[in-house]
């Protein structure tokens, strides 16, 4: 069991993890090791992720989701599989941890008259300077 946010856990039963051979660093051992990561995980049908959250994950994760709901990380920076495993799972919390963050709804409000006024009157200000600009000509 992991404990992304206070009300977030997610059960090891619910990742889904398969071992393939990385296209990074390892020298000749690379063709030997799967040392990369694939991580899986069913966002649409976890128990620990409220409806909400699984919404706004699913919409986060972007191109790594699957038409059938399920994020696919993929995790090859190191050299060995603990560690890309380790990394893999914290992306997946990070992910996580974003979309348990509720958006904030932005209500329209109106412009006050006091700043209209102020806009209006840089405005007249400005014109004037440049008319100021004019030439002899245009003057008389």
């Amino acid at each position: 069991m992991h404990q992304v946010t206070d009300s977030i856990s997610i059960d090891d039963s619910e990742l889904e993890e398969s071992f393939v051979r990385s296209s990074g660093p390892g020298g000749q051992n690379v063709n030997k090791v799967s040392s990369a990561v694939q991580l899986r995980f069913d966002a649409r049908r976890s128990k620990g992720l409220p409806n909400d959250v699984a919404v706004r994950l699913m919409k986060l994760a972007g191109s790594r989701l699957t038409k059938d709901g399920v994020i696919v990380l993929v995790a090859q920076e190191h050299r060995d599989q603990s560690r890309n495993r380790v990394e893999a799972r914290e992306r997946l919390f990070d992910l996580i941890r974003q979309a348990a963050v509720k958006p904030v709804i932005r209500r329209a409000t109106k412009v006050p008259k006091s700043a209209k006024k102020k806009r209006l009157e840089g405005k007249k200000h400005r014109s004037a300077v440049k008319n100021m600009r004019g030439s002899k000509a245009g003057m008389e």
